[in-house]
């Protein structure tokens, strides 16, 4: 028997959900059926497929080499089997949403610019943004919370087993308010240890390039230093102090253009790191996950070009 004839939807349904939840009790629980009903659709998928797709270990089940390899053909055709049947609803159901996790890199210029020209281009569609350190974010995207993670995030651990796409190379750069005592006269660097800093969290992809910076100084990072990942919490704390703030181009580039902040003209620059799309290619990409990666790729070329601003 050809077996495309025997495999069912509920098969790969199934699978996906065991994958996802790493569960098999889990997965029965958001299927709304019973576990030893997983465990049997299961048994019939590995038995037309000839191969164990997932194992048992301590923390739950994961899956097996032969289950990484069929997870990239199941998701993509489940999904595109819901998206087909969406599109033939006549707008009764609105577009998946997309879950999409941002890095600090990226929030204040690209993304904005990314979610407008989306909206522009389909009147149903839903962009849930979530923010916070790559770690954690990677995480998410590992285990099906988010569909994409976009940043600078090559140097985290966690982000081995994913797919990382270099959309462009982004430097860090260090502001001050307009009338900052460092802009008056020579630049002299032992004097940045002399003003609070501000900092993106420590053990973060993007920490680490912010500390080459005052290693290539010389000099030593003050004791007063404010550490966080908020863009709108570290314009505001520089704007109304003498805070020197270290922060990716990005995210000040639109501050300087407009004098609400300036840059230090040092003479050094730290070497810059890879902004791109993270995603997991174990899971199933929507339509809309696509809609928003070929949007972001459009701006982002606009942006390596100088061309967006």
């Amino acid at each position: 028997m050809n077996i495309n004839t025997r495999i069912k939807f509920r098969h790969l349904v199934c699978f996906l959900e065991i994958a996802r939840q790493r569960s098999f009790a889990k997965a029965a629980d958001a299927l709304a059926v019973s576990q030893p009903a997983i465990s049997k659709t299961l048994k019939e998928l590995e038995e037309m497929l000839a191969a164990t797709l997932f194992e048992r270990g301590k923390s739950g089940v994961s899956l097996t080499p032969a289950g990484v390899a069929f997870m990239r053909y199941a998701g993509p055709s489940v999904q595109a089997l819901r998206d087909g049947v969406a599109s033939l609803r006549g707008g009764e159901h609105q577009a998946e949403p997309i879950r999409v996790g941002v890095l600090s890199t990226v929030e204040s210029l690209l993304i904005p610019e990314v979610v407008r020209r989306l909206h522009t281009r389909h009147a149903a569609l839903v962009v849930s943004i979530a923010t916070g350190p790559s770690a954690y974010l990677l995480s998410q995207l590992r285990v099906g919370e988010l569909d994409l993670v976009v940043g600078r995030m090559t140097d985290s651990p966690e982000i081995q087993g994913l797919t990382f796409e270099h959309l462009y190379s982004e430097s860090m750069t260090l502001v001050v308010r307009p009338g900052h005592p460092l802009l008056a006269g020579t630049s002299d660097l032992s004097r940045l240890g002399d003003y609070p800093l501000v900092l993106p969290l420590a053990g973060t992809t993007i920490r680490r390039h912010a500390d080459s910076l005052f290693v290539q100084c010389g000099v030593a990072q003050p004791q007063q230093r404010l550490e966080t990942l908020s863009p709108a919490l570290s314009r505001r704390y520089v704007q109304c102090s003498e805070a020197i703030w270290v922060a990716p181009q990005d995210a000040v580039r639109l501050d300087v253009q407009r004098g609400e902040l300036v840059e230090l003209a040092l003479g050094i620059q730290e070497p810059g790191g890879s902004v791109g799309i993270c995603s997991n290619t174990a899971m199933p990409q929507a339509m809309t996950s696509q809609w928003f990666c070929e949007v972001l790729r459009e701006v982002a070329g606009e942006y390596r070009e100088g061309l967006f601003s």
